[in-house]
Parts: structure tokens; C-alpha cells; sequence
């Protein structure tokens, strides 16, 4: 087990009717406050309105900026700091998904900074922002009550990620808020909790025991979970599993005393940049191929990844480890997600680019540590 240090300062809200809480919530953190948000949904479905309610009642006062969109655009997050700036905003509440709450960090992180809130995506850390607060309506990226955002800057195009002192203060996770959630965007949200987890699992740290068995155990619960929303999406047991699932797979815990990997994400991320793909279908494509590619490292791990995860009957560590890959697979074309890149009408022609990029970008893997032709074979594997 590796050396390492752990606090989540997110307070976590979770259960029906809490999104009424918020108000009170933001109170604390300050006077003025940006709502940010997607687009219509919120509006449709009444949450809204009751988000405002709350902020009248608790005497805050509120300015708003709606539109973010999955990848979430740098554009908007300039507008956003601009007009904090202008409004002498003291904090921000994001009511919506990973996309919105990362948005809404990188607004965060800008507004108390002198220069480009781009710098922070090109290796500047983030070391001051403004306070963050989050009503979630997607079981996903866990953004909600993790350090880091992720956001996709057009002029590139490129995708790139950024970490610091952006955790949200509070979170509110009423599970009744997904109910709506069309089955393609819950999909993508349960490969890219289930991404989360791989990223920490497939590890080259001994003695990890506790957290492998953390691992394991999130992951089963996922799997039996998204089986039962894809055929009853208001199975309020299932969604608040998967809600509080998504939440603990970003929230650091389970990567505790672990080398982490990250190749996969950093690979997605040229695919969403160039294609604006949803970020967990790309994940659905290119986790099993980065499997195959990297499977030989350690078969052992992944035998008991096929084991303990998947239950397949024992057989030889190879056998287990092969299946437990396809079952990954098969499991991400069960629940309606594509699983190879021909699906989406994606083909070779930009693969050495955004291998390079990729590669640039820092995000190489500590598994297996690849290089750009190595990154380039995964993208042909996911073909």
C-alpha cells in the first residue's frame, strides 16, 4: 500500500425532497450566488422552481447562467467568470450533472485568478477559487465531491482536465431527481462510475486488499443496480444506489494507497474532443480495448477482477482474465451502450493525431506506461 493522504470536505445531502435544503446551504458560503445549469430540463421537471424557491426563502441573492452542454465548453466558463466578476458573485450552485458542476468549478477557479482560466488545463494548479455547492440530477462522473473538472476548449479542439482546491462544500442527492433521466444518459453515467472504479483497480500497488475488496464490491452493486433502472427507471432502491455508487467511485476513497492509472480517460477525452461523443460511451469503447492491450501486465488482477467482480466459475488465470474482458464488454452492449468505435461512424483517419495529443497531455497510465503508438493501437482495438 502506497503512502497517502485523504479528506473530502463535500458535505453530502442525500434523500427525497433535500434539494429544498439548498438554499440554506448556499446561505453559508454567501450573499450572491450563480445558478448554472444545462438547459431546459430543470425548468420541465419543476426543479427549477423549487431551487429558486429555496434561494428566496434562505434571502439570497441570485444571478444565472444557463446552456452548458456534455463536454462542457470553455467558452461558456469564460462567459461565466466575466459575468461573476461584473455581479460580485460569492459562490456558485451547479443544478445538474457532471458537465454543469465541472463547468461551474472552472468558473470557480477563474474568477479570483489574474490570468486565463485555461492555464489551469495546461499544468497550473488550482490553489484558490470560489465556493461550489451542487444539486445533482445524474448518477455519473462524481464530479459532485471530487477535486477536478474537466472541460473541452474548442479552439483545439481539445479536452483536458484540471485538479485543486475545487471540491464542492455540499451536495445534494435526492435519487428521485433521476427518474427522467432519458436510459441513453443513465447508461453513460454507470460506465463512466464503473470507468472511475477500473481506473483505481487496475493498480501495480501490493497489499491493497481492503480497497480491492471496496472495488469489487461498488462494481457488483452497479452492475445489479443498472440492470434493475434499464427496466424500472422509478426503482427509487436502484437509483439511490447508483447515485451514492457514483459519488464514492470520484470521491478519491477507493483509490486510497493505490497508484492509479488514467490512460483510459485521457484516450476518451481525444474522442469526445474530436467526435463530441458522450464521454461514458467513448468510455464504454475504450476500456475493454485498453484491457486487451494491457492485460498481459498483470493477469492475475484481472483473473480476480473476472472472479470476484464478474463471478465467473475458476478456470485457468488466463481463461478468467479473457472473459472477465468480454463480460465487461457484453455488459456495456446489454445496458445499450456502443461498444466499438464503427458503431458511431468513427474511423482510423485521426488516431495518430489524438494519440500524440494524448500522449502530450500527460495522461500515459502508471499500469502499463504507454506511448503514443500504444494509444494509437487501443484506438484500433476499439474499432
Amino acid at each position: 500500500m502506497e503512502n497517502f493522504e485523504y479528506q473530502c470536505g463535500t458535505k453530502i445531502i442525500f434523500g427525497k425532497e433535500t434539494e429544498n435544503e439548498a438554499g440554506e446551504e448556499i446561505r453559508k458560503l454567501g450573499k450572491k450566488v450563480l445558478l448554472h445549469y444545462g438547459s431546459r430540463s430543470i425548468k420541465k421537471n419543476g426543479l427549477y422552481d423549487r431551487i429558486l424557491a429555496s434561494l428566496k426563502n434562505a434571502n439570497v441573492d441570485f444571478i444565472e447562467l444557463s446552456g452548458v452542454v456534455p463536454n462542457p465548453r470553455l467558452s461558456l466558463v469564460r462567459e461565466g467568470i466575466e459575468l461573476c466578476k461584473k455581479e460580485n458573485v460569492d459562490c456558485i450552485l451547479a443544478v445538474g450533472g457532471g458537465s454543469v458542476i465541472d463547468s461551474a468549478k472552472a468558473i470557480a477557479a477563474g474568477v479570483p485568478y489574474d490570468g486565463d482560466v485555461w492555464d489551469f488545463f495546461e499544468g497550473k494548479r488550482i490553489d484558490k477559487s470560489l465556493p461550489v455547492g451542487v444539486v445533482l440530477t445524474i448518477s455519473a462522473a462524481g464530479s459532485e465531491a471530487s477535486m477536478a473538472t474537466v472541460i473541452t476548449n474548442e479552439d483545439g479542439p481539445r479536452k483536458a482536465s484540471s485538479h485543486g482546491d475545487i471540491r464542492p462544500k455540499f451536495a445534494v442527492l435526492n435519487p428521485e431527481l433521476t427518474y427522467s433521466v432519458p436510459k441513453d444518459q443513465t447508461a453513460n453515467g454507470i460506465a463512466d462510475m464503473m470507468a472511475h472504479i477500473f481506473e483505481r483497480y487496475f493498480t501495480n500497488s501490493g497489499s491493497v486488499d481492503l480497497t480491492d475488496k471496496l472495488c469489487e464490491g461498488a462494481l457488483r452493486s452497479i452492475i445489479k443496480n443498472a440492470r434493475i433502472v434499464m427496466e424500472s427507471p422509478e426503482d427509487y432502491g436502484a437509483r439511490a444506489n447508483l447515485m451514492w455508487a457514483s459519488t464514492l467511485a470520484h470521491n478519491g476513497i477507493l483509490g486510497t494507497g493505490r497508484e492509479e492509472d488514467w490512460a483510459s480517460h485521457g484516450i476518451e477525452h481525444q474522442l469526445s474532443a474530436f467526435y463530441d461523443i458522450p464521454h461514458g460511451a467513448g468510455l464504454a469503447i475504450i476500456f475493454p480495448a485498453w484491457m486487451r492491450y494491457v492485460v498481459g501486465q498483470d493477469m492475475s488482477r484481472f483473473a480476480q477482477f473476472g472472479r470476484e467482480v464478474w463471478e465467473i466459475e475458476e478456470c485457468c488465470d488466463e481463461d478468467m482474465a479473457i472473459r472477465a474482458i468480454e463480460k465487461t464488454k457484453e455488459f456495456f452492449g446489454e445496458i445499450g451502450l456502443p461498444t466499438s468505435l464503427s458503431e458511431l461512424d468513427i474511423g482510423g483517419e485521426k488516431f495518430s493525431e489524438m494519440a500524440k495529443i494524448c500522449a502530450a497531455s500527460g495522461r500515459r497510465g502508471s499500469f502499463v506506461r504507454l506511448k503514443p503508438e500504444d494509444i494509437e493501437k487501443i484506438y484500433e482495438l476499439a474499432k
